[in-house]
């Protein structure tokens, strides 16, 4: 059988690795690099040996599946056209800029029976797919997830941009819609909002605090989840997993999980390729990533309120 035939969309930092991962792929043939770019397009077909083309609406006929690492804003658009067309697509998180063009997304895919995979990248961390296997029953989580200043994704919040994988993987391991959010952030270097802190609550009683920042002077990427007689710590980075267990004499023993070794980017399409050959849906699929960003947008929402508490307090009584 033929190799399926795949393009991607977007020739930006990340669609570079994109780019990489579908050429180094056994099972798939990058068949074209697209991006409205020409030169940069140009430059990634020719180190890859495969077509260039600016316009993604020339890819019906010529590719089976697509990969989309274009700007969020262009997602439905771009991913509403190539499903309608046949194409199987993995598209970058978050899935759409809003929950009507997520809607779009998923009803495109339903009514032609396409896959719809979206790209939370941080659920094929080894480390993660070994958190969920030991995950019995999450009562509370700790979750920080800290950048250096980068003017890269300054169009969106920090939700969106960086906290919006540990949601991702808090609804996946909670198996639960939150009930009460809870939420502040502020702006510092951009517009948008650079640092927050959430709290969301479970109808079970499960508690999860996220804290996100992109003006942080050190790289953390860090999980703590607590269940019955268990606390398990993930370090997303260096992808491992200490397990820290009580037992019936109220003994702490220690295990350090076997995490299997892997690049996320190319365990996440190798997963893609599973289910465009086994027809069968992707566990980050259309409509799990549109929850996600359901949470995500409620988050931002609480954030708004609050800045709009703090925004008066300061009308009101603060001094310089």
């Amino acid at each position: 059988m033929s190799l399926p035939r795949v393009a991607v969309i977007g020739a930006g930092a990340f669609g570079q690795n994109h780019c990489r991962v579908v050429h180094e792929a056994e099972r798939a043939h990058l068949a074209a690099i697209v991006d409205c770019d020409s030169a940069r397009a140009t430059e990634l077909a020719t180190r890859y040996a495969t077509a260039a083309l600016t316009d993604y609406r020339e890819l019906p006929g010529q590719i089976d599946a697509a990969v989309i690492a274009a700007p969020t804003t262009v997602h439905a658009e771009i991913g509403c056209f190539l499903l309608e067309a046949g194409i199987d697509v993995l598209v970058e998180k978050p899935i759409a800029i809003n929950l009507a063009e997520a809607d779009r997304l998923v009803a495109a895919a339903e009514r032609g029976g396409r896959i719809l995979q979206v790209g939370h990248l941080e659920r094929f961390n080894p480390a993660v797919m070994a958190l969920e296997q030991r995950t019995t029953l999450p009562l509370f989580f700790e979750i920080h997830r800290l950048n250096l200043f980068s003017p890269r994704s300054l169009d969106v919040d920090v939700v969106l941009d960086l906290m919006i994988h540990d949601v991702d993987i808090v609804l996946a391991l909670a198996k639960a819609d939150p009930e009460e959010i809870r939420a502040a952030g502020i702006s510092i270097l951009s517009g948008k909002v650079d640092i927050a802190n959430v709290r969301l609550q479970f109808p079970n009683g499960c508690v999860a605090n996220l804290t996100a920042s992109r003006i942080s002077t050190e790289r953390v990427r860090k999980l703590r989840l607590f269940q019955p007689h268990q606390y398990l710590s993930l370090d997303y980075a260096r992808k491992d997993l200490a397990i820290f267990s009580v037992g019936g004499d109220r003994q702490i023993g220690f295990e350090q999980a076997q995490v299997s070794q892997g690049e996320p980017l190319k365990l996440q399409f190798e997963a893609f390729l599973d289910s465009v050959a086994s027809r069968t849906s992707p566990k980050s699929s259309g409509p799990a990533a549109r929850r996600t960003l359901e949470v995500a947008l409620a988050i931002i929402d609480k954030i708004g309120e609050h800045a709009a508490v703090v925004s008066q307090t300061l009308v009101d009584g603060w001094k310089p």
